[in-house]
């Protein structure tokens, strides 16, 4: 079979973290990259001494030269992209949406996912078996008051997902969509409200059994683990508690 390569984008944490645990845990290369080198460094010695095979590469997914560098640097090896890298800031209406957060929150979901699979398509498709994942969100599929700057990111990935399946749909690479719900990492809602710990927790107050990071990770493997000519073509996750982005059971 050979090397079989995974990246995973946004792999310093969260759901990106135990996406590149789960696909180890496949027998898979997993090379990590994320802007924080110290924790993908960590990881990557984690999974080593777990016996995988593992690598750290530091990468912003919004510098497209450094994207490409980083391409070259695979040699054309790459069986699986899982475009994690994203998230959210702010929850402002869209009467006093702050421009840069939108502009910063497209950067990332949409043209990392777009600076990614651009160039690391040419290796997915001569592996004769490739994956592209595209780990967006129930935002991408129905809006909610005052997240409209990442409903719309989020709207645009899930569309670059459905186009690129269509234009790739003669050659040998699946793109699979998972679109998670209310998941609780230790950064999503932090970062969304730049560091307000008391505001995130609020977030999944009362919400007995949010996803977690594992729970995606889980469903991630289990999509690229099918058998190659089974595509996936979109996965909504959420807890049992959310029945829509707005409809969720609390508990007190």
């Amino acid at each position: 079979m050979g090397t079989r390569t995974a990246v995973v984008t946004g792999a310093s944490s969260g759901i990106g973290a135990a996406t590149a645990r789960r696909l180890a845990g496949e027998g898979y290369r997993v090379v990590l990259t994320a802007r924080r080198a110290d924790r993908i460094e960590a990881l990557a010695a984690e999974l080593r001494e777990a016996g995988g095979e593992a690598e750290a590469y530091p990468l912003d997914v919004t510098d497209g030269a450094a994207v490409d560098a980083f391409a070259e640097h695979l040699g054309g090896e790459c069986r699986v992209l899982v475009n994690n890298a994203g998230g959210a800031l702010g929850l402002d209406p869209v009467a006093s949406g702050d421009p840069a957060d939108w502009r910063a929150m497209y950067e990332v979901n949409v043209l990392g996912t777009l600076h990614l699979t651009r160039a690391l398509l040419p290796a997915l498709i001569a592996s004769g078996d490739g994956t592209v994942v595209v780990v967006t969100s129930t935002a991408g599929h129905a809006p909610y008051e005052g997240g409209a700057g990442y409903v719309a990111a989020k709207h645009a990935q899930h569309v670059l997902a459905r186009t690129l399946r269509l234009e790739i749909v003669a050659e040998p690479v699946r793109v699979i969509e998972i679109a998670p719900g209310m998941v609780r990492t230790e950064e999503f809602s932090l970062t969304r409200f730049r560091g307000d710990a008391e505001r995130a927790e609020k977030v999944y107050r009362g919400v007995a059994n949010p996803l977690t990071a594992e729970d995606v990770a889980d469903t991630i493997g289990w999509a690229v683990t099918r058998p190659p000519h089974v595509n996936v073509d979109l996965l909504v996750v959420r807890p049992r508690a959310q029945a829509s982005n707005e409809k969720v059971h609390r508990e007190g």
